[in-house]
């Protein structure tokens, strides 16, 4: 990139710094001589450095104002109650997952939902760039089935699960399953932490009259904490800033449960309540759907876990809308996305038509996922172990007819395979183990012969344990030791 270019771009993101500055520190009510003094300096430590660092008063109003103007929240109301934690000196991964744990505990605090998020450092330099592979840090392992099992847990959640079973994450198997954090920092390979014990609080549902609901299994987790958006305040990007508010009864209900793409729990519940499904007449699907979202109400009430029901937090959004309205300000909205799941007619919002998106900032956006690719190369990966393991019994049947001794054989297992595997287990990475076997296979071809194949055969088996039994970075079990501790779907 040329100077000229670099000038360009440092003067837009001074014009959105200065953008941001007049906004928020209107906002604040900060006088004319404060703004001018800020941006003086802004100004200086951009064409110093190419970029800027908030003050933790301009980080913590610029996450607010992202929450005020986020299109698709139903629950603004509260924008400005939401507690920012600042993040930014975290610099290792293990560091980030302490954070993460931290911010699930404070959210939960004990049932009382609080609106959270925690902004780690911006992501100007590729090499330290902070990335956390979960859609929400807690959510259900999703499982697609086969031939032999059925399918269990979430559908939605089937590639992330894929990829931490990879890492060397193993499940249950089961519908509720909770999965690890995998967090990344620049083009390191990604690290995976289980959450402990005792960090989630879930909810067992229960219903306020039919006694057998339980008979169904049902539970879900108390507080939803989306992960993967990217932060923009003042043309600087968080790439990394979880946030949480709590739940309205119809994202658990409706979508999550309900969802033919997600846990499809309707007919089960219309079956509970013996209700006829050989036709749509009977509505049996709204039946089931009404008395699935009264349940996770009653449940979490029960439980003593905030939340809120479709038709109070519609109330609320059209509260927010003459607050900012009195203060000067537009409210970006999109219709089908406010509209709750059930009966939305039924809500002020329906008849709202002149809502529109608008393009304001601060703001969270949508980032490509962490993960895009990744899949497809550790498959490549493994590929390339069974293809090197195949060359390798070919080429040693053809060296072992050739009369090569049994005895390079046993040392090309033993010296090539064993300790290339478990060289990789001690550097506690799935790719460790897998290109281990690799050049096992390749050793035992070169050194042996009719016993190639099972030189590369306990190079897989060693492969294969490791990613069962070992995380996949180093020191993630002393990390896990030492930690003590409105949204999408």
């Amino acid at each position: 990139m040329g100077n000229n270019d670099c000038g360009v771009l440092r003067e837009d993101l001074i014009d959105q710094a200065e953008s941001f500055i007049r906004l928020c520190y209107g906002e604040l009510e900060k006088s004319e001589p404060e703004i001018f003094e800020r941006m003086s300096a802004i100004r200086e430590e951009v064409l110093q450095s190419g970029t800027y660092r908030h003050t933790e008063e301009e980080l913590t109003h610029g996450a607010r104002m992202a929450w005020r103007h986020n299109s698709r929240c139903i629950g603004r109301l509260f924008w400005h109650s939401l507690e920012v934690i600042d993040a930014r000196g975290k610099e290792t991964a293990e560091e980030v997952a302490e954070a993460l744990l931290a911010h699930m505990e404070r959210a939960n605090n004990g049932g009382r939902i609080r609106p959270v998020m925690t902004v780690f450092r911006s992501g100007e330099d590729p090499a330290k760039v902070i990335r956390i592979w979960n859609h929400q840090l807690i959510r259900y392992a999703g499982y697609p089935g086969n031939a032999e099992d059925p399918r269990a847990g979430d559908p939605a959640s089937d590639a992330f699960t894929s990829l931490c079973r990879k890492l060397g994450w193993q499940g249950t198997g089961g519908d509720f399953d909770l999965l690890p954090l995998v967090i990344s920092i620049g083009d390191e390979q990604p690290c995976l932490f289980p959450i402990p014990k005792g960090i989630v609080q879930e909810v067992p549902l229960t219903h306020p009259e039919i006694e057998r609901f339980p008979e169904l299994g049902l539970r879900w987790y108390s507080v939803p904490i989306v992960s993967d958006m990217q932060l923009e305040i003042g043309g600087i990007r968080y790439t990394a800033a979880p946030f949480n508010g709590w739940y309205m009864e119809t994202e658990i209900g409706s979508r999550n449960l309900g969802d033919t793409v997600r846990y499809n729990r309707l007919p089960a519940v219309a079956d509970l309540l013996g209700l006829d499904r050989s036709t749509n007449t009977s509505l049996w699907k709204d039946r089931a759907l009404l008395e699935l979202n009264r349940a996770v109400l009653h449940s979490y009430k029960l439980a003593g876990v905030s939340i809120v029901d479709h038709h109070t937090a519609a109330d609320q959004f059209v509260r927010f809308q003459e607050q900012e309205k009195q203060r000067g300000r537009e409210v970006s909205g999109k219709w089908h996305w406010l509209i709750p799941p059930m009966s939305p007619s039924a809500t002020p919002i329906w008849n709202d038509n002149k809502l529109k998106e608008l393009n304001l900032s601060p703001r969270l956006v949508y980032q490509s996922s962490a993960y895009t690719g990744w899949l497809e190369e550790a498959d490549g990966i493994q590929k390339g172990v069974l293809e090197d393991v195949q060359e390798g019994a070919l080429e040693g049947t053809r060296e072992g007819a050739q009369g090569v001794a049994l005895e390079g054989t046993r040392e090309g297992m033993q010296e090539g395979t064993q300790e290339g595997a478990q060289e990789g287990t001690r550097g506690g990475t799935y790719e460790g183990a897998l290109k281990g076997a690799r050049e096992g296979a390749q050793e035992g071809r070169r050194d042996g012969a009719g016993h190639t194949s099972s030189a590369a055969a306990a190079g897989l088996d060693i492969m294969e344990h490791q990613r069962e039994e070992t995380p996949a970075e180093p020191g993630h079990a002393a990390a896990e030791i030492a930690c003590p501790f409105h949204h999408q779907q």
